[in-house]
Order: C-alpha cells, then structure tokens, then sequence
C-alpha cells in the first residue's frame, strides 16, 4: 500500500506510492529500539534476565526466548533484530538506564534528530498499532540505522546459535531473502501485525547501484517478496518511465500471486 525506494547517495526516487501516508509499521520499530541502545553504550556484555513483564499481552505474539532465560545484551539485541523477538526488544526497553520512561524520552529525542516528522513509537517492539510512520520517515531511519556497525551485522545475519539455559538454539531471520542467492542485502528489517500489514526495510545494490526500499502493508509474505524481486529487477538500467510502469506490474503481480497463495488468519507477528 506504501512503497518508497530511494537511491542511495544521490536520493534519486527511484519509485513511490503513497510514502507520506501514516500508517503502523510493526516491528520496524525494532531498528529504532537498537539505535537508541546502542546510543546509550550500555554494556552489551551485561546479562539480562527475560521476565514476565517482557512477555507480549497485548498481541499475545509467540517466543522462543523462555521467561527466566539470562542471556547478554548483545544476544538479546541479536534476537530483536535477526528473528525480530518481542520479548528480547521488551526486555532492551525494561533494563535501560532509565527504564521504559528512559527509553520512550531517548526515543523521542532520536524521532526529532532524524527530522521523522510524521513519526510516532509508543514502546520497542512495534506490536502496539499506536506506533505509526510514513515510508518517506523509515527511508530517514534506514539511512541512520545503516551506520551503525552492530545493525547492519546483525540485520544481515540469515541466522545464528545462541545460547539459552546451557544449550544452543537456532535463530534464523524472518527476511527470507537475506542469505537469498543473487540478493546484496546490507539492512534488512520485516515487521507484521493485523494493523500494519506485511512491512519490510532494506538496503540493496542490484546493477551497480544501492538503494534503499521500505514496503508497508502488504497483505501476505509471498506478496512482499515478488513485489521487492520486482523492485530490484527494475532498478536494473530502467530509466524513470520504466519505473513508473513498474508501480502497475508490481502490483497485479502482488494480486495473482496473493490470489494463489491465500491469506491465512493466523499469522506470526513479527
């Protein structure tokens, strides 16, 4: 429903659709949650304990973080971002210096340092709707979470071991297209609610050059994936008129494809 992509360096639009519509962005909040804590240099080898009040009531999303789990910042932080965990960007807000008043006032001084004018994050996880942003804001978030090291490592990572009450469990990133063959991803960020619709960030080079993209609202995952292969296959030498006929083909392809796969009720929310 919402699409901006931008080239990097020059900030060429390369394609829009409604990018100054406000609408909830899901957990692409988590890149905001990051950039304030890393902001803070708290120490990311602190262990932090997983507690009740980090466990998601509003949404009542999954985890596979279990409550009484210790584990470090640094993974936690690993877990928010890669496998976009609810529980692990909760618990990033509850032990900031602070707490949550601490990090909701950080986030609101790094909303006005980005010029996000049309921006609103109410708590870290983006399962509240009351978190809301345009994609002309998220490319501003994008630009800013791309230099930061740890984000774009750990926004890249197709997946990870960590460790949790003594044993190794597997976590891998809810972007299948990262690790993807023939994909050059440096940022990359999925979010989803009943709200917000199938949302993703990143940043690509595909022909030479990088870009970044942020899609809101799709109506399933299949839909989001064919739409950002058909974004990056027409940053492939199009010149703008091409790009512009992009918008319609991006879309009837969205609706055949969702027309196949369906819409299932109950999805993940991440």
């Amino acid at each position: 429903q919402s699409v901006l992509v931008i080239e990097d360096g020059t900030g060429k639009v390369l394609l829009e659709k409604n990018a100054n519509r406000v609408v909830s962005i899901a957990s692409l909040t988590k890149l905001m949650t990051a950039m304030v804590v890393l902001d803070a240099k708290q120490d990311m080898d602190e262990m932090i304990a997983i507690n009740q009040r980090d466990v998601d009531t509003l949404k009542h999303s999954t985890s596979r973080v279990p409550v009484g789990a210790k584990i470090t910042r640094r993974d936690v932080l690993h877990l928010a971002l890669m496998s976009s965990d609810n529980r692990a960007a909760a618990s990033l807000a509850r032990t900031f210096d602070g707490g949550p008043v601490g990090f909701k006032a950080a986030v609101r001084a790094k909303i006005r340092a980005l010029g996000m004018t049309q921006t609103v994050i109410e708590e870290p996880t983006g399962l509240s709707p009351a978190n809301k942003s345009t994609a002309g804001d998220l490319v501003k978030m994008a630009a800013a979470a791309a230099t930061y090291p740890t984000i774009v490592e750990m926004t890249t990572d197709a997946r990870d071991v960590v460790r949790i009450n003594g044993r190794g469990v597997e976590y891998r990133n809810t972007n299948r297209l990262v690790g993807a063959k023939g994909w050059d991803i440096g940022l990359s960020k999925t979010g989803y609610t009943e709200e917000a619709g199938r949302c993703l960030i990143m940043r690509i080079k595909a022909a030479g050059k990088n870009a970044t993209l942020v899609m809101l609202n799709a109506n399933s995952s299949s839909s989001r994936i064919l739409d950002a292969l058909n974004i990056r296959r027409f940053m492939g030498g199009a010149d703008q008129p091409v790009i512009r006929k992009a918008k319609a083909s991006v879309r009837k392809v969205s609706i055949r494809t969702r027309a196949k796969a369906g819409v299932t009720k109950k999805r993940r929310r991440r």
